[in-house]
């Protein structure tokens, strides 16, 4: 059986915005599995310098991620969309083992299979040190 992720492209502004709250929702779990599971198995990533490819090194990726960036809480909001892509704006905020914070912020480029699993992920991503009485990404 063929898994699939509604909505399925092409994409709307409405149908990309669910796309976009279902990634947040998911992310804001910090469960690599259930994060997973919206890709497709051969899933293609570039995390920063970070080349991924499948859903196995993305729980790997993932789960390395959250050991280090604590109090994790993403916000993703729509920047394009047009047949089986889209394109969001992004800003988390984490804190380090020492506790300093960050805001990570950056672009993810997005392409969906037409079973609604994206295929392709590209982040550009930028880290900005903060206190913790700057931080803004709701808890």
């Amino acid at each position: 059986m063929t898994d699939t992720r509604p909505p399925f492209p092409p994409f709307t502004e409405e149908t990309a915005r669910q796309k976009v709250r279902a990634a947040e929702e998911a992310w804001n779990s910090r469960d690599p599995e259930r994060v997973a599971l919206a890709y497709t198995e051969d899933s293609e990533w570039r995390n920063r310098d970070t080349f991924l490819r499948g859903r196995a090194q993305i729980v790997e990726f993932l789960r390395d991620k959250w050991r280090r960036e604590l109090g994790y809480r993403l916000r993703k909001e729509l920047w394009a969309c047009t047949d089986d892509r889209i394109a969001v704006r992004f800003e988390y905020e984490w804190h380090d083992a020492q506790g300093q914070w960050f805001r990570s912020y950056g672009n993810e480029n997005w392409e969906f299979a037409e079973n609604g699993l994206m295929r392709r992920r590209f982040a550009s991503i930028n880290d900005l040190p903060i206190t913790a009485d700057e931080r803004r990404v709701a808890l």
